[in-house]
């Protein structure tokens, strides 16, 4: 910074060693700068700035003040000397203007820096003042530079200090992702590398981080079951001559150990990432996805509604939103009235479910008549308090059961086949695999299904997969090992190399996509599946409702 000023001084000096006249004491000042004697400098000069009897040198004597004054670390004094030549149109303003800037950014007034380097007008004088703002704004607080993006998104220099501010940060608001996307225009990503090999950087916390051994993982626990899933659906990949690498690493569900591994090489190549799982984890995974523009997939949670303003981040379920929207479709199409019951568990995903349906329900011109949190102990009396038990009249046209829980489906069950109810059931698909319930030998089929990445439980390919599981593991994959190579599946589907395994491209060219052991899917538009039918079961077979 200093060489560009002592630059400027040797141009002056030079300018001014041609002409006749100057007052000693300028020719004085002009040695003491030169000699980095800034105080007798400063001295010298302020005697010169008077415009009305020095005319023009007032203004390179200013000029000169600011330059000392900066020099002895004093940029209040550079302001003053500067200010009252800001305005003029002279031969050196956008120098003036240059070192102004500089002057407000060395006394800690980013805004007025910023508001004077939009009044340069010199291409390499306006180059050189967004190369200062990027030195000092790569300093500034994440919530300025977002708070005053609009105004001085031009400013190359402070576009590029934003991008490298927010790709400090571990976590990311959502305005600062809106942010970051909006200047990478200005800053573009270069991938390290690019193939044809699709890499897949699996992440899940298979220990604590008490722990360092996978030994203790039972093979029936759930992120165990998941990576299985995964491990078949890259082989199968690989067989249909897709080139993949799997990379797998454990979070130990701890923070601290989960920024470390992003500091591995093999994050920032990756194509894509899956996992992990919990919501502190996520939140880790998700910043760094956008970040550095890798799409970020969660294999399990419906909860994602915070992922929405976020391009890289993905639901492969349903989110509650698009849960509650193929809910109040289906009720709609079917017209079995307008009352409504909702019992939801206390899981986080069926209580937001629960009062998402509750609100938008009533905004659909249906009447909630009851809603309640569901247990074991009071799921059976729910249904009776609503007229559903023998000999009475139900007060509902239709009930809707938010729940995983096989505790509550018993229950709930159990009151099914010891009565007579046409009263539709509206409950979630999990419910499909739990070997109690043999829906059809109930009187009524009045049981109805709510998709979450349904499986096609008699289809071709999912007979080929659970003898492939079994085959290898000596057992038969429960669900989270299905959605793991339905995962993996729907990854290959969307990762071209001829697209750069640009998945977005490819989600939004299909309004529709079949699984190859789910239903399918809809990521038209959407970070997160919004295929969400509602089945009915004829002869054994799920039927989506029209």
């Amino acid at each position: 910074m200093r060489n560009l000023f002592l630059l400027v001084v040797v141009f002056f000096t030079i300018h001014f060693s041609n002409g006749q006249g100057l007052p000693p004491e300028y020719q004085k000042a002009k040695t003491a700068l030169q000699s980095k004697d800034y105080w007798e400098a400063m001295n010298g000069f302020k005697q010169l700035t008077n415009a009305d009897k020095y005319g023009n040198l007032a203004n390179y004597a200013a000029f000169h003040l600011a330059e000392a004054a900066l020099g002895a670390n004093q940029p209040a004094q550079a302001i003053t000397a500067l200010q009252p030549i800001y305005g003029k149109n002279w031969n050196k303003s956008d120098e003036a203007r240059y070192l102004l800037a500089t002057a407000y950014f060395r006394n800690s007034q980013n805004l007025e820096a910023l508001k004077v380097i939009k009044t340069i007008k010199k291409d390499g004088i306006l180059q050189q003042a967004y190369n200062l703002s990027f030195e000092y704004l790569k300093k500034a607080t994440a919530s300025f530079l977002v708070a005053n993006l609009n105004e001085f998104k031009t400013n190359e220099g402070y576009a590029a200090a934003m991008a490298t501010v927010l790709q400090k940060q571990t976590i990311m608001s959502a305005s600062e992702i809106e942010a970051l996307n909006q200047v990478r225009t200005m800053v573009p990503k270069k991938k390290a590398i690019s193939n044809d090999v699709l890499d897949i950087v699996l992440i899940l916390p298979f220990t604590s981080s008490g722990s360092s051994s996978v030994s203790g993982i039972g093979y029936n626990d759930f992120m165990f079951e998941l990576y299985q899933g995964i491990e078949i659906g890259v082989e199968q990949l690989k067989k249909e001559g897709q080139k993949v690498n799997l990379t797998t690493f454990d979070s130990k569900r701890d923070i601290e150990h989960l920024k470390n591994l992003l500091k591995d090489q093999t994050f920032a190549t990756a194509d894509v990432i899956i996992g992990p799982i919990y919501p502190e984890e996520t939140d880790v995974i998700s910043a760094f996805a956008e970040k550095e523009q890798i799409p970020f997939i969660h294999p399990l949670s419906n909860l994602g509604d915070r992922f929405e303003q976020f391009k890289y981040s993905y639901l492969f379920r349903p989110s509650v939103t698009s849960l509650s929207t193929g809910i109040i479709s289906s009720l709609k199409s079917q017209k079995w009235g307008k009352r409504v019951a909702i019992g939801y568990s206390g899981s986080s995903r069926d209580e937001n479910l629960g009062q998402m349906l509750q609100v938008n329900l009533v905004k659909e011109g249906f009447e909630v008549v009851k809603i309640q949190k569901l247990d074991s102990r009071n799921a059976s009396t729910f249904l009776q308090g609503l007229g559903v038990r023998r000999g009475n009249n139900p007060a509902v046209d239709q009930v809707i059961l938010l729940s995983d829980d096989p505790a509550i489906a018993q229950s709930v069950f159990s009151l099914m086949e010891s009565i007579s109810t046409s009263v539709p059931m509206l409950v979630m698909d999990s419910w499909l695999g739990f070997n109690f319930a043999n829906y059809e030998m109930l009187e009524f089929p009045n049981f109805y299904f709510i998709a979450n990445n349904t499986p096609k439980f008699d289809s071709e390919a999912m007979k080929e997969f659970r003898k492939q599981f079994y085959s290898q593991y000596y057992i038969y994959p429960g669900m989270n090992s299905i959605l793991g190579l339905e995962l993996v599946h729907w990854i290959g589907s969307n990762s071209k190399s001829t697209m750069d395994y640009n998945i977005r491209r490819s989600l939004d060219q299909k309004s529709f996509q079949p699984g190859k052991l789910t239903w399918g899917f809809n990521f038209q538009n959407s970070n997160n599946n919004s295929y969400t039918p509602v089945f009915r079961m004829e002869a054994g077979e799920l039927i989506p409702l029209q």
